[in-house]
């Protein structure tokens, strides 16, 4: 999905009282300040219900999240839709949203998963680890080339073929190694 008229919504969720699982709304923060043509932001402290009516207005919708076990600095991942064991009205996860959204609303959208690795969660403040910071502006960096260039599924198929983002020491670019 190349077309600059793509209509691409980014959610990014988390607690920004808890240290670095505020990793997906500073993400979203980041992402907003940019004002890229075409993309709106949401920021949320959990995927709700509601979020699967919101995203049938999109072409492409990627959920930001904080991972505390994930792979460094980031990884991105298409995300298949999932059926609810069970939904409740607080909390559901990416794929139930997605399932949600094509069962009640015929949603096309495709769905990307950009997890961030964080490393501090068990602790009250509202301030991201060093470490955290770095993956933060790495996956700032790739997500919004992604979104510019439009090729979300090409993205996707290099971490799926286990290819990792690494920094290019001499100039601070994000590239696919």
């Amino acid at each position: 999905m190349r077309s600059s008229a793509t209509r691409i919504l980014l959610i990014g969720y988390g607690n920004p009282g808890r240290l670095d699982d505020g990793l997906g709304p500073a993400l979203a923060a980041c992402i907003e300040g940019l004002s890229i043509p075409g993309v709106a932001v949401e920021s949320d402290y959990q995927l709700t219900v509601e979020h699967a009516h919101d995203i049938t207005d999109y072409d492409v919708v990627i959920f930001a999240d904080a991972d505390i076990s994930g792979n460094e600095p980031f990884y991105f991942r298409r995300l298949i839709p999932s059926a609810s064991s069970g939904l409740g009205s607080h909390e559901v996860t990416p794929g139930e949203v997605i399932s949600l959204a094509q069962t009640l609303f015929g949603a096309a959208t495709q769905a990307y998963i950009l997890g961030i690795r964080g490393y501090d969660f068990n602790e009250f403040g509202e301030k991201l680890s060093d470490l955290a910071v770095k993956n933060l502006a790495a996956a700032v960096d790739f997500v919004s080339t992604v979104i510019r260039e439009r090729n979300f599924e090409e993205a996707a198929e290099c971490f799926t073929c286990m290819k990792q983002p690494v920094a290019d020491i001499y100039t601070d670019n994000i590239i696919l190694n």
